[in-house]
């Protein structure tokens, strides 16, 4: 086990102690070189669906090309689909990570110990970036002129709706403490 891995199941722990899931949990984690998803103690699922690795892979420019965007999409959903009779039905989805939680802060969520960020507010987020693919300014939209944004935007996109998952929850790594 690798020390994100390992660093994963911790939080998964730590998550489970504090908030007593009373549903199954999956615990997202959007790296830069991978995406982990922890659905047990003892089980983790690996995407090579890293944000660096993706906009590396599928984009040229700081704010991808609506076709760059469209193959990406085309992979993205490829990969996460083969993953999907793994994951609990009727769980939560959840993460400690400050880049989503980043994310939640663009769709508007207010900034709190723990936050959801729900599918239609990273869809108008997302929505956002599309606007500015297609020649909007970013600084107009709030949108980052970063392709690993970019990316990380749409593998979140892409697991929450392909995977049935109204939202997210967010939690703070200081409240695990």
């Amino acid at each position: 086990m690798n020390q994100q891995s390992k660093w994963l199941q911790q939080q998964y722990h730590d998550i489970g102690a504090t908030l007593a899931a009373q549903s199954p949990v999956a615990l997202l984690h959007i790296g830069s070189q991978q995406t982990l998803v922890m659905i047990s103690e003892s089980s983790i699922l690996t995407l090579p669906l890293g944000a660096n690795k993706t906009a590396a892979d599928y984009f040229s420019h700081s704010i991808p090309k609506t076709d760059e965007m469209e193959n990406a999409i085309m992979a993205v959903e490829d990969r996460i689909m083969a993953i999907r009779a793994q994951i609990p039905a009727n769980g939560r989805l959840l993460t400690v990570d400050e880049d989503i939680h980043h994310i939640a802060l663009l769709a508007g969520v207010a900034d709190q110990q723990v936050i959801s960020l729900s599918l239609d507010a990273m869809e108008r987020t997302f929505d956002r970036l599309a606007a500015v693919m297609l020649g909007r300014p970013a600084a107009r939209e709030g949108i980052p002129e970063d392709a690993s944004f970019a990316a990380r935007l749409l593998i979140l996109r892409e697991f929450m709706h392909h995977l049935a998952f109204a939202e997210i929850t967010i939690v703070s790594p200081d409240s695990l403490k």
